[in-house]
């Protein structure tokens, strides 16, 4: 069961990249494919099994963020946030593109120190 929800937690992560990736793109060429429901609809869809799958990671294993049990795990949860928040001002609150490339940048880079988190499970922040 850990194995399967790992790998789906996972598939959920590439997917949620790359749609940022892809809205990020579309948002730079001010293309009209970013109106489609789409694109609209299934990221949050995604960023909800994503969520849920995450929370059932944390049942089955036992690590429990914000405790001293799990301190890399908390640093993580952080790492997500922040990528949610760069991520949403990259897409919607940037006042120019160039601030919008920041943050989309910033976003990736958060989103891979959670990754790196993930693996190696050494916090390096909060630790």
């Amino acid at each position: 069961m850990y194995e399967g929800l790992k790998h789906f937690h996972l598939l959920t992560v590439v997917i949620s990249a790359t749609l940022l990736s892809v809205r990020y793109v579309l948002m730079m060429m001010e293309s009209a494919m970013l109106e489609k429901k789409f694109l609209k609809v299934f990221p949050h869809i995604n960023d909800t099994f994503l969520l849920v799958s995450g929370i059932g990671l944390v049942v089955i294993t036992g690590f429990i963020p914000f405790t001293p049990a799990a301190p890399w795990l908390t640093e993580k949860i952080s790492c997500v946030l922040v990528y949610i928040a760069l991520g949403f001002f990259a897409l919607k609150l940037g006042k120019n593109k160039l601030l919008r490339t920041f943050a989309f940048l910033g976003a990736i880079g958060w989103l891979a120190m959670a990754g790196k988190l993930a693996v190696t499970k050494t916090p390096f922040l909060f630790g």
